[in-house]
């Protein structure tokens, strides 16, 4: 990715220094190029003024690259209130001093403070001798048990054993989808290639059951036959649909499981947020417990499709402060990725 990102005011500013060649009718040479450059070099304090038309041009720059409109207005916002009355220094422009700020404020969104490491978590659940516990959710189509698949991939290649929980009871079509990707990984990592341990099994009860249920009984025999992970998929459901909501947060709270992942399609910058405030809302209010289970953490999908337009990846950590988990990249298994937050911010930034 290109840093070198350069706003027509920038360009602008340069002209202005390299081009003083135009003096001013009232102050001859040099006291024009100095009235022209009033503002934006120098030690001086920086004002509201100064750096409104900056930040009206950064605001629109985030929302077209698929920030969230309410989520790129608070940003600047945000911005706007730390430089307020701080000094510039000499040659430095407003431009590239709200740049850097808004820069640094994104860095900082993208790597919240609560990190979340499966590898090392899945260790310390070994030690507890249980199993480690991932639910899945999000709306219908966004790719949760491609991304299920993936990350079983992944946790096998690390040398976990896992078993895949069936709980869309709904969908026609979903446990089969899930034995296929099992059949799968199991030619890809064969019980022979792990001293006769069978690495990925699949665990189903069929439609129309309830799907709390299932994967209690999952937990239960996961832990009985040793396996290390259980990846729990859940039916896609709309944020709005208030029974499968309810659903959904009675199998999350009876089934505390260890890490909740939200899966949530890159491409959707504002339609993705309104997902997850939702999503979050909906297993608060209908949750049974004091302290109700939210989201843990978000699996961005279809992130090679997007090119530089990755605002969706800022709206949904700024809404929920949780951090973004996977990436996935592609069609194949070892499509996913954990995500460089340099990297997002630096295509953000790009012109």
């Amino acid at each position: 990715y290109d840093l070198e990102y350069e706003s027509d005011d920038e360009a602008e500013e340069e002209k202005v220094i390299q081009n003083p060649s135009k003096p001013s009718a009232k102050k001859g040479g040099l006291g024009g190029m100095f009235g022209m450059l009033k503002g934006l070099v120098g030690s001086k304090s920086l004002t509201r003024e100064d750096m409104d038309p900056v930040l009206e041009k950064m605001k629109d720059h985030l929302i077209a690259k698929n920030v969230a409109a309410e989520i790129a207005v608070q940003l600047c916002e945000s911005v706007a209130k730390k430089l307020e009355g701080k000094v510039m220094g000499t040659f430095t422009t407003v431009t590239s001093t709200v740049k850097q700020a808004l820069q640094e404020a994104l860095v900082q969104i993208l790597q919240p403070q609560r990190r979340v490491d499966v590898l090392r978590d899945v260790m310390d659940a070994q030690r507890h001798r249980r199993p480690y516990v991932v639910t899945f959710c999000g709306v219908n189509g966004v790719g949760k048990s491609t991304n299920l698949a993936k990350i079983s991939f992944w946790l096998i290649e690390n040398g976990f054993s896992v078993l895949i929980a069936a709980c869309d009871t709904f969908r026609a079509g979903a446990v089969e989808q899930l034995r296929t990707h099992t059949r799968r990984l199991n030619a890809l990592h064969p019980p022979e290639s792990h001293g006769g341990r069978t690495m990925v099994q699949l665990y189903e009860k069929g439609y129309g059951k309830d799907a709390a249920g299932i994967a209690m009984e999952a937990i239960s025999y996961a832990r009985n036959q040793g396996f290390d992970v259980v990846l729990v998929d859940t039916a896609g459901r709309m944020q709005d649909n208030a029974p499968l909501m309810t659903a959904l947060a009675k199998l999350i709270a009876v089934n505390a499981p260890d890490l909740v992942l939200f899966v949530g399609e890159a491409l959707v910058g504002n339609e993705a947020v309104d997902q997850l405030v939702k999503f979050n809302k909906a297993l608060a209010d209908h949750s049974m417990a004091q302290t109700p289970r939210l989201i843990d953490g978000i699996v961005l999908t279809k992130f090679d499709t997007i090119d530089d337009k990755v605002g969706a990846a800022i709206s949904m950590t700024y809404i929920t402060s949780k951090p973004i988990v996977f990436v996935g990249t592609g069609q194949t298994y070892c499509d996913l990725r954990s995500l460089n937050a340099k990297a997002v911010v630096a295509a953000l930034m790009k012109a």
